[in-house]
């Protein structure tokens, strides 16, 4: 391959790859405990009875469920960006994060309850792997960097300061 195309192609890689690790690393940091949280809904009947409509899913149907709360919040998105265009700012960004925050919730406790039928698609249990690989590869190396470490390193002296605070 040429040496320009061959940059050119790196360049596209690096930069899309520095677009996507803010979105990894608030999944990263989300899945786990919005889905959990998201799980506790399970205590009310109507809740409980979805999570087990969806536990029965056929993998198409599974997939097609997956992707409802994208579409859900698609109108919530546009009217953040309703509320920008008129000079709301504050307001937008507070609407988007709630969206991510709820968005990522309802996705993740449905990609629990659905995995195994998704798993059973073709395509789906080919190309998850790769991309869950691929995730985790960027993740390592963005906890390896200095940046990361400084933070953590921050976030934990913040931490224990907050205790010791609290305790006296």
């Amino acid at each position: 391959m040429p040496t320009f195309p061959r940059a050119l192609r790196a360049l596209l890689r690096a930069i899309g790859t520095a677009l996507v690790v803010p979105l990894l690393l608030f999944e990263e940091w989300g899945w786990e405990p919005l889905a959990a949280l998201a799980a506790r809904l399970s205590r009310l009947p109507f809740w409980a009875a979805l999570e087990a409509r969806l536990r029965r899913l056929p993998p198409w149907g599974a997939l097609l469920a997956f992707f409802i709360p994208v579409l859900l919040l698609l109108p919530v998105k546009v009217l953040a960006l309703f509320l920008f265009s008129r000079g709301h700012a504050a307001t937008a960004l507070t609407v988007l994060v709630l969206a991510k925050l709820v968005g990522t919730a309802i996705v993740a406790r449905i990609f629990q309850l659905v995995e195994g039928p998704l798993m059973r698609i073709p395509w789906f249990a080919r190309w998850y792997p790769r991309w869950k690989a691929w995730k985790d590869h960027v993740l390592t190396i963005v906890r390896q960097s200095r940046p990361w470490r400084v933070v953590r390193a921050l976030n934990r002296r913040i931490a224990r300061g907050w205790r010791r605070f609290r305790e006296g």
